[in-house]
C-alpha cells in the first residue's frame, strides 16, 4: 500500500486500503460500490489526522482513501464523479471516508461539501495552535531547509512584536475563525472536534468518541495499540489487512527545532482569546492554556 499523495507528499497507507477484502470476500470478487464519502476529516494540518485515519481504518466497517483526494479545494473542477471513482468499494453499512486537512481553512469547502450531501459528518483533529505551527514550519524546513528561521517568519516586527498572521503556519491555528466559516453550513453537531493531544495519549478513549460519532460499533479498543517510546507515538498491535504491528511513516514524530521561549510565549498570548473562543463554540476545552 505505497500509493502517493498528488502533489508528491509521500504519507504512510496509500491506496484505498486492500485490507478489509480480506475479511470480506465480496470486496474481493469486485461487488460493493462506489460511493461518496458520509464522512471526511477535514482538518486540521499537522493535527494528527493521518493517526486518526489509519487507526479509523482498522475498523471493518471503514472504508477509506489512503492518499488526500484534495478535491473541495484543488481538484472540484474534475467534478464528483471523478472524485467517486477515488473512492473504495463499500458494502451495505460500511462507511466510505477521506482525509485532506486542508479543507478546514479552505473558504469554498464548506458550501461544496455541503451541496454534495448535507448530512456529510465531519472530523476535525485540532492540536494545540503553537506546537502546531511549530509542526508546520518543521514539516516545510525538511523539504526547503533554506527557509528563514520560525521567529523571522512569525513576526512582520519583531521590535513591535507583531505577529503575522498572514503566515499560513499561524493562521491556520486560529480554529475559532475557520470554524465560522463552517457553522454557515453545518450545524455543529454535525462536526467532532478530536483532540490530537489526546489521540496520543489515549488513543483508544479518542477512538471511542469517534465511533460513537461515526454510528459504529465499538470495535477499536485499547487492546489494538501499543506505546512506541522511541516515537513517542502509540501504534497498531496490526495495520488494517495485516498481522504486523504498524507505526505511522518516518515523516511522523519529527524533532521539532529549539524556539526561543520569549517567541513562544509570544505566541501563546497570541493565540488565548482565539482558543477561548473556540472553547465556547465548541463547548470543549483542550488545555492549551
Amino acid at each position: 500500500s505505497g500509493a502517493e499523495e498528488p502533489a508528491g507528499a509521500a504519507e504512510p497507507g496509500g491506496g484505498s486500503g486492500g485490507g478489509a477484502a480480506g475479511r470480506h470476500p465480496a470486496l474481493l470478487l469486485g461487488e460493493g460500490s462506489k460511493r461518496l464519502p458520509q464522512a471526511i476529516i477535514i482538518g486540521v494540518k499537522k493535527g494528527g489526522t493521518r493517526a486518526l485515519l489509519e487507526f479509523l481504518r482498522v475498523h471493518p466497517d471503514v472504508r477509506a482513501v489512503g492518499a488526500e483526494p484534495h478535491f473541495f479545494d484543488r481538484n472540484y473542477e474534475r467534478g464528483l464523479a471523478w472524485y467517486r471513482e477515488l473512492m473504495p468499494r463499500t458494502l451495505e453499512g460500511q462507511i466510505t471516508m477521506e482525509k485532506t486537512p486542508s479543507y478546514f481553512v479552505t473558504k469554498e469547502a464548506p458550501a461544496r461539501i455541503s451541496s454534495m450531501s448535507k448530512g456529510t459528518k465531519l472530523i476535525v483533529v485540532v492540536r494545540d495552535p503553537v506546537t502546531r505551527a511549530i509542526s508546520d514550519y518543521t514539516q516545510t524546513l525538511s523539504k526547503k531547509p533554506d527557509i528563514p528561521t520560525f521567529e523571522s517568519l512569525t513576526f512582520k516586527n519583531r521590535t513591535t512584536g507583531l505577529i503575522d498572521t498572514s503566515w499560513s503556519a499561524i493562521q491556520i491555528g486560529i480554529y475559532a475563525k475557520h470554524l465560522e466559516n463552517w457553522l454557515l453550513h453545518f450545524p455543529i453537531g454535525q462536526i467532532l472536534f478530536v483532540s490530537g493531544e489526546r489521540l496520543i495519549r489515549d488513543p483508544a478513549g479518542e477512538l471511542g468518541r469517534v465511533q460513537d460519532f461515526l454510528g459504529l460499533k465499538r470495535i477499536i479498543t485499547d487492546k489494538h495499540f501499543y506505546f512506541n517510546k522511541t516515537k513517542g507515538f502509540p501504534c497498531l498491535k496490526k495495520a488494517e489487512g495485516s498481522s504486523k504491528p504498524h507505526c505511522l511513516g518516518k515523516t511522523k514524530g519529527r524533532t521539532h527545532p529549539d524556539i526561543d521561549q520569549d517567541v513562544v510565549q509570544r505566541l501563546r498570548d497570541f493565540y488565548r482569546p482565539f482558543n477561548m473562543k473556540f472553547y465556547q463554540m465548541t463547548g470543549q476545552d483542550f488545555g492549551w492554556d
